[in-house]
Order: structure tokens, then C-alpha cells, then sequence
């Protein structure tokens, strides 16, 4: 949950027919909570990141397959709508499918969407309990993007474990890099850090290698999408810092739920990696810090290979990269 003023919020949630969620491109200067009532609205807020994080992404398109169904849109079209939006979280096109194929049984709308919600978030939570287990007291680690609350409805993937080590009594501190060029890091993973009041400091980018040299205990990132054998896709600038922590033996894991594995995609050059607008690069709050004239590349995510993995703390256990095989059937 997400404490606000005092009153605790998830990510996302349905009031009636309305889809309530935080707008995350708000955070942390003002908190807003907006409400959707079409599929199409609910599409909009995934493409412009109102709502991001592949679990979070998931639950606001089982959602918005409930609003098509309720406003008596075609299913069809909204189901790929959706999926249109963004090409590299899984999540989302798990859980578009999901919701397809309970409307099919003739399932209450809403009631099926909820009922993924609440299993992602049980999900996150058992995330947490496994991966609280390799974090030792006076532990220091390093995070990259955000993958708390706000990125999965509640608990977090990679801040899970973190967040049930800290209110289980073991002391650590957090290096939160900054996360360009949106700095989910920065704007998000540390003001959720703030709220629970867990030891921390924002890192630029591009000092991941300078901490980890001065003392760094582990990594844990978060994921979009994580092929059969183990190679990932995750916020632009992860496979820099699971280079580094193999260089140095520092363990690097993944947390993520078995609905982020895609058994369907072979490896990660198999995974299509979303190219995002310049102006992410080029502008900073509406004014452009750019030399005029100039062009930015701008992906949104990076693959990194299954080598540099220790291990997937998932809802079932850590798992190893040539154990993904055998969890297939581990599905909501």
C-alpha cells in the first residue's frame, strides 16, 4: 500500500465502473488519483505512463477489459488496443488474455479483473517473503528503475524483499539510481523508500560502478519480460549494472512473477524493446536541455543475457535461468 495523507492506496482499483489509479507521471510533486470509465482511457494511461511497471500495466489492462465489457465494446478490438500500447511488458498481453478468456466463461467483469489484481499482489507478496531470505542484516543494495508499489498494485518486486527485510528488523541501506531519462528511480523507488523511512541515497546512473567498488552486497531489479532461458528485458541501463555486479561477484537477481516469463519467446533477442519519444531525452519539465538541432535515441528497456543472473526471486522460490523450464504450469 501507498500511504497518502491518511488515507493507503494501491496502485491501481475499481470503485463501481470506474478504474481509479494514481497518475505516476505526477509523483512525487503531487498527488493525483484519476478515474477511467473506457478501455480507450485506460489505453492512453499505458502509452503515456500514467500507470507503468509490467504488473501494474497488467492489472490496468485486466481492468480495462472489464470497462469494455461493461460500456458493451467489442472485445475483439479492445483486447488489442491494449495490447497495442506498449510491446515489452508481458504482463500486459498475459493479462489481456486472461480477462478474454474469462469473459468467455461468462465471469462478472469486474469481479475477474480484481481477482488478477489480487492474485498479482498475493504474488508480490510471497516475492517478498523468498527474496527477505537472501538479504543479511547491514546489507547494502542497489535498485534500478521502479519496481515497488506503484509498479505491481502493492509490495513491489524487487522492493518486496527489501521492504520485508526492513520490517523484520535487519538493518540496510538502499543505492536508488536515478533512472534516465524519466527517473523512475529518483521520482518513484525513493519516495516510496521515504514513506516506509528505509535507509537510502539517490545515485546518478552512471555512478553504479563507483558504489558498487566502495561496497555494494547485492543488486535487485525488477523485470518487463524474461525469455525461456533466462535472458531478460528491464528499464535501459540494467545490463550495464549486471555486467558490473558479475565483474565484481556481486550476486544480481531479478524479481518477478511467474506472469513476467514469456515461455513463448526463446531468448532475449526475441524480445522486442520499445523505442520511446526523443523529447524523454531532449526536454526535462517542458524545456529543452538539448543543443538545438539535435537527435536522441531513446529505448525504453535493454536485454540482458541469462549469465549475469544469480537468480529470480519469484512467487514459488529463486529460481535459477535453467529452471524457468520446469515452472510453465506456475500460472494465475
Amino acid at each position: 500500500m501507498m500511504e497518502h495523507g491518511t488515507r493507503e492506496y494501491q496502485a491501481v482499483w475499481m470503485e463501481g465502473s470506474k478504474l481509479m489509479m494514481i497518475d505516476q507521471r505526477l509523483l512525487p510533486e503531487r498527488f493525483e488519483v484519476i478515474e477511467l470509465t473506457r478501455a480507450s482511457e485506460v489505453g492512453s494511461a499505458i502509452k503515456d505512463m500514467t500507470v507503468r511497471g509490467a504488473p501494474a500495466i497488467g492489472a490496468a489492462a485486466a481492468y480495462g477489459m472489464a470497462l469494455a465489457a461493461l460500456q458493451g465494446d467489442d472485445l475483439r478490438e479492445s483486447a488489442e488496443m491494449l495490447k497495442s500500447q506498449r510491446p515489452t511488458a508481458h504482463d500486459l498481453f498475459y493479462a489481456v488474455d486472461f480477462m478474454v478468456e474469462a469473459l468467455k466463461r461468462g465471469e462478472e467483469p469486474a469481479k475477474a479483473a480484481s481477482r488478477y489484481a489480487n492474485q498479482i499482489v498475493e504474488k508480490c507478496r510471497l516475492i517478498g517473503m523468498n527474496g527477505a531470505l537472501l538479504i543479511k542484516d547491514g546489507d547494502r543494495i542497489m535498485t534500478h528503475c521502479n519496481a515497488g508499489a506503484l509498479a505491481t498494485v502493492d509490495y513491489g518486486t524487487a522492493l518486496a524483499p527489501i521492504r520485508v527485510a526492513w520490517r523484520g528488523g535487519k538493518k540496510l541501506f538502499v543505492y536508488v539510481s536515478e533512472t534516465r531519462p524519466r527517473l523512475q528511480g529518483m521520482r518513484l523507488t525513493a519516495y516510496e523508500l521515504r514513506n516506509e523511512e528505509i535507509p537510502h541515497a539517490i545515485i546518478v546512473d552512471g555512478a553504479s560502478g563507483h558504489f558498487m567498488r566502495k561496497g555494494v552486497d547485492l543488486v535487485i531489479v525488477g523485470a518487463d519480460r524474461v525469455a525461456l532461458n533466462g535472458d531478460f528485458a528491464n528499464k535501459i541501463g540494467t545490463f550495464e549494472k549486471a555486467v558490473l555486479a558479475k565483474e565484481m561477484g556481486i550476486p544480481f537477481y531479478v524479481a518477478a512473477p511467474i506472469s513476467t516469463f514469456d515461455f513463448n519467446t526463446e531468448s532475449g533477442k526475441d524480445i522486442v524493446i520499445e523505442d520511446r519519444d526523443e523529447d524523454e531525452v531532449l526536454m526535462m519539465d517542458g524545456k529543452r536541455i538539448a543543443p538545438a538541432g539535435c537527435s536522441a535515441l531513446n529505448p525504453s528497456f535493454d536485454m540482458t543475457p541469462a549469465k549475469y543472473v544469480t537468480g529470480f526471486i519469484t512467487e514459488i522460490g529463486v529460481l535459477d535461468p535453467d529452471q524457468i523450464t520446469r515452472v510453465k504450469g506456475a500460472r494465475i
